[in-house]
């Protein structure tokens, strides 16, 4: 048995076309579980439709998946042989202008939930807004919502000084589930060094993300230099504070680019990727085990990779879950 075959392997954000074939490429890639995203722009109404149809996927594939709600729940997956599923927003916009939705939405699967995408909302500002106000008071009560149902807190897509004013209100650390460095390059959604390690001296957990668009070399990127980068955090942000958080986006087409790259799904454009082509060696989730190797060519001890590759997401989650 290969060691990413023993590994407990949680990858941080997923947001692939859903359906049987992610379901099996889950499966063929090894992951343990993932926060797999059912909400962008939509509304509650919305995303509602979007859990039910989560539902019945859970009925009709439970040989591939299983619904994770707790972090017996993601053991239990590996033990079965399954991908354990996080239910999770890239949006609050499901919440509307209603706290007890948080309750309700954590009751059906959700896990985790980042607080703006791109743009503002009445939460806060996201990455791409030309002025962030910061966390807004009805923000501040979603926050401590969140800590009081266990739902983490998300702010990969989160502008500047929205994410600070949540790392300091946050009584639970929070997490940036999918991002990368801005001193390696400079990018709206990539993160300062001082906020990277704000989150993790408050115990929280920075998940690394390989979309091209954000990485230092772009599409010509490789395993090996994502595995670089997971280095590169681990020196700064500590062995225990790393994770692993794809953005895989698997089986997607330019309709899906055109939506979530536009305000709300159909207004102004906020950005353009060119190329989706992610880097050489882990083009699809199917080859997730390449990155193991990857990181065992560096020598890493095999403590860190258990750690960076599930273990520290485990624990992270059984923190903000309040288990």
């Amino acid at each position: 048995m290969t060691l990413h075959e023993q590994l407990l392997v949680v990858d941080g954000l997923v947001v692939s076309k859903w359906g049987p074939d992610i379901f099996q490429a889950l499966r063929s890639g090894g992951l343990t579980a993932i926060n797999a995203t059912c909400a962008v722009w939509e509304d509650a109404r919305q995303t509602l439709d979007n859990i039910a149809q989560w539902l019945g996927w859970f009925d009709h594939h439970a040989d591939l998946i299983t619904p994770a709600r707790t972090t017996a729940d993601i053991t239990r997956a590996k033990a079965a042989g399954k991908t354990g599923v996080i239910l999770g927003f890239q949006n609050a916009s499901p919440i509307e202008d209603r706290l007890a939705y948080l309750a309700l939405y954590k009751q059906l699967g959700v896990g985790i939930i980042q607080l703006t995408y791109n743009t503002q909302n009445l939460v806060g500002c996201g990455c791409y807004e030309s002025r962030d106000s910061g966390l807004s008071d009805f923000g501040r009560e979603v926050v401590a919502e969140m800590n009081h149902v266990g739902i983490a807190i998300d702010l990969s897509h989160v502008g500047p000084k929205t994410s600070d004013d949540t790392i300091e209100a946050s009584r639970d650390p929070v997490v940036f589930s999918h991002v990368l460095p801005a001193e390696l390059k400079a990018h709206p959604r990539n993160k300062e060094t001082r906020q990277l390690r704000a989150v993790a001296d408050r115990g929280g957990l920075v998940g690394v993300t390989m979309f091209p668009p954000f990485l230092p070399r772009g599409t010509a990127s490789t395993v090996d230099d994502y595995a670089e980068i997971l280095e590169w955090m681990v020196d700064r942000c500590g062995e225990n504070h790393v994770a692993y958080g794809t953005d895989f986006t698997q089986g997607h087409g330019d309709a899906f680019f055109e939506w979530i790259t536009r305000d709300k799904g159909d207004g102004r454009p906020l950005t353009t990727f060119g190329e989706i082509k992610n880097p050489a060696g882990i083009e699809r989730i199917e080859q997730t085990p390449n990155l193991t190797a990857a990181l065992e060519r560096r020598r890493w001890p095999t403590a860190r990779i258990e750690k960076v590759m599930g273990l520290n997401w485990v624990a992270y989650l059984a923190r903000t879950w309040h288990e």
